[in-house]
């Protein structure tokens, strides 16, 4: 009689531990009753009549889902590997429970599938510089289609593009032509607007004589500072004219 009493009253405290249930804050649990749908129950203390419910946890928080790698033919013919992330979560339990067999499983293989279809649409050039007009697309597609099971994708990201080793060497040929390509226009750009201020220079200098001559002597100061050996410059005669009406003028006769 000792046994049995304390039997039942192991098998009661049993059915108790089974019919409560503590749910944390970021935690659904969807209940059924004898196989029907009875809704989300939580956060908190969930009573259960024991054998009779059912209950499935399902967790609200974000999750962070990789995408493999997949192999990728792009619109130009390129062969490349791409994956991705993908940032989800439940907002239904009801329907991410009920709707679909698991949600988890589903929202990957849908990522997958999508992820191939959307960058095959892209060239490879668009892949690389216009990720995040991809990524919004694939967003969006993949929302739509997890709408039904209740899951929100907030945000799908390409992570990586995986190019064959003969392509890199001619994007790396490319890169360089470009750069070279820049260099030169830059170098004209400068030449250009350099003959420009020395057009501009020589206008000024040809208005005025002394000018003219001022820069001539510049030029023979920083020639004599530079070179060491001896070179002869024409003088114009223009430079001695002060100093040969100076000597006219004490010998009281005409300049010649």
């Amino acid at each position: 009689m000792q046994f049995s009493l304390i039997g039942i009253i192991i098998i009661g405290i049993m059915l108790i531990a089974s019919a409560v249930r503590v749910l944390r804050e970021y935690e659904r649990g969807v209940v059924f009753r004898l196989g029907r749908l009875m809704g989300a129950r939580g956060p908190g203390i969930v009573l259960l009549i024991p054998v009779v419910d059912k209950m499935v946890k399902v967790s609200l928080r974000v999750v962070t889902m990789d995408v493999a790698p997949q192999d990728i033919i792009t619109k130009d013919n390129v062969s490349v590997k791409v994956n991705a992330v993908v940032y989800f979560r439940v907002m239904d339990p009801n329907s991410a429970i009920n709707e679909v067999e698991d949600y988890l499983y589903a929202t990957t293989q849908l990522a997958q599938t999508t992820l191939r279809s959307v960058v095959g649409q892209f060239e490879l050039d668009q892949l690389l510089s216009e990720r995040e007009v991809i990524n919004v697309q694939l967003q969006k597609i993949i929302d739509e289609q997890t709408d039904a099971w209740g899951v929100k994708v907030s945000l799908v990201e390409v992570k990586h593009v995986d190019l064959p080793a003969e392509m890199q060497r001619a994007i790396a040929r490319q890169a360089e032509a470009e750069r070279e390509r820049r260099s030169k226009i830059i170098h004209a750009e400068g030449e250009f607007q350099a003959s420009v201020k020395l057009r501009d220079a020589a206008e000024i200098i040809s208005q005025n004589s002394t000018t003219i001559q001022l820069r001539f002597l510049q030029t023979l100061t920083e020639v004599a500072t530079e070179k060491n050996s001896t070179i002869v410059f024409p003088v114009p005669i223009d430079l001695f004219e002060p100093f040969l009406r100076k000597s006219a003028k004490e010998r009281g006769g005409p300049l010649s």
